[in-house]
């Protein structure tokens, strides 16, 4: 009977022949026999390999398995394998063990090969890389599919992993200044960042195509030949570049500088300009506010005058030829007292809106006097009595004939209509025009 179980210590598959023997020297390696014992420590798996009319099968067993071979107490090939051996012939299997826990350490080393900066595509840098790559057998049932274990020798499988590595590894270098923005005379500082780049694309291929999960890739170094004149070509061009850059961001920043300063001076004049006007606006208005009544005042005087001057020029003309001098006096002093209402009225507006829009500006001790009335009559016309008419129009009605001393008159404040010719201040409407001084033309006759 044979005591069929591993004992490498460092192995990834290892096809199981009695101990003393030699591996393919011995026909005892593919003959199992019933009663022999299987030890399976845990962190391996053993593959049963035989053949049967429908082709060759693999029986798997996970450890930890410590069992005889026979029908009772390993059901499970006892199923598989004829029962017309009954335990006196063997039968015909080839076993292997397959380690789950060894983690294979594996060195690659990548000559010289060229690499280019993206910006100088037709200068090769020569470029070589050293590195270490882990790995171990995470699915044994795809590793298995993966490779034949009947002819599996771990000499050609570390020289399959290397050259795959390999290649993954150069690729990803080769094209490292144009993935990354790596300047090539930098790549040595970056190995950090194309190490995990690679990690990740070598797992995902050797788990695909091997069958094995990748604990680690390092990459240990990256060694630029310094010496090439590629390099040194190379290493002056970037350095020119370099110096350009630093001297054009230098101009940047000075001119940048500049613009800031020349900003901040215009921004404060015109913090300063924007004072100087809020300050004068605040003190015309205090002067405004402190002499409120003066300038209404003056602004009524003003207007007043603008007044009697415009409405007394209407007429000039109408009565001219009676005095030979471009005026009717008659007509000049009732146009100016009406001139002076009006513009006392246009006074009184002005002084209402200062009033309403500056009453901000007014303090307790400042009054604004009343506005004077407007002398204002109804005139009856056929029975009927007129709008209010002020002076000017009282004076076109003496004129026009409409209004005689017997017309009856009313105004605000009377109790009943009375003739103009009895009204106070109406009888100047009335009077005959004086004779003009010193003028030589005696007054033209009534009628």
């Amino acid at each position: 009977m044979d005591a069929i179980r591993c004992d490498e210590k460092n192995y990834l598959i290892w096809k199981w022949h009695p101990e003393g023997t030699k591996e393919g020297r011995n026909r005892r390696e593919n003959s199992i026999r019933w009663g022999s014992t299987l030890h399976v420590r845990e962190g391996e798996v053993a593959a049963f390999v035989y053949s049967q009319s429908d082709g060759r099968k693999i029986e798997f067993i996970e450890g930890p398995c410590d069992k005889f071979i026979e029908t009772d107490n390993f059901p499970i090939l006892a199923s598989l394998v004829s029962f017309s051996y009954h335990g006196d012939t063997p039968f015909q299997a080839e076993v292997y063990f397959i380690n789950l826990a060894q983690i294979i350490q594996l060195r690659f080393a990548i000559p010289y090969f060229d690499v280019c900066d993206s910006r100088f595509p037709d200068l090769g840098v020569p470029t070589a890389v050293r590195g270490t790559v882990s790995f171990m057998i995470a699915d044994y049932r795809e590793f298995v599919r993966l490779h034949r274990l009947t002819t599996f020798t771990m000499v050609d499988f570390e020289r399959q992993i290397r050259d795959a590595v390999i290649r993954y590894v150069k690729a990803a270098v080769s094209n490292a200044p144009d993935e990354f923005g790596i300047p090539m005379i930098q790549l040595e500082r970056k190995i950090d960042q194309i190490n995990d780049a690679i990690e990740h694309r070598v797992r995902e291929r050797l788990i695909n195509e091997f069958g094995i999960a990748v604990s680690s890739l390092d990459i240990a170094a990256i060694d630029v030949d310094k010496t090439s004149n590629a390099y040194r070509q190379l290493k002056s061009l970037t350095q020119d570049r370099a110096a350009k850059l630093i001297y054009a961001k230098d101009d940047v920043d000075i001119k940048e500088m500049r613009d800031g300063q020349r900003l901040g001076v215009l921004e404060k004049a015109g913090r300063t300009l924007s004072d100087i006007r809020e300050s004068s606006y605040a003190r015309r208005k205090q002067t405004q506010t402190a002499n409120l009544t003066a300038y209404q005042l003056e602004g009524q005087h003003d207007v007043g005058i603008a007044g009697a001057l415009g409405l007394g020029s209407a007429d000039h003309g109408s009565n001219a030829s009676n005095y030979g001098l471009g005026m009717n006096p008659a007509s000049v002093i009732a146009e100016m007292q009406v001139g002076a209402a009006v513009g006392q009225n246009i006074a009184n507006s002005v002084n209402a809106a200062m009033n309403n829009s500056g009453a901000q500006y007014q303090t307790s001790k400042q009054t604004v006097p009343p506005p004077i009335p407007v002398v204002a009559y109804h005139v009856a016309i056929g029975g009927q009595p007129s709008a209010p008419c002020d002076f000017a129009t009282l004076s076109r009605m003496v004129q026009s004939g409409t209004l005689t001393e017997d017309t009856l008159v009313w105004k605000t404040g009377m109790e009943s209509w009375v003739r103009a010719g009895d009204v106070t201040e109406l009888s100047a409407l009335f009077s005959p025009i004086p004779p003009i001084p010193n003028s030589g033309i005696p007054p033209v006759p009534p009628g």
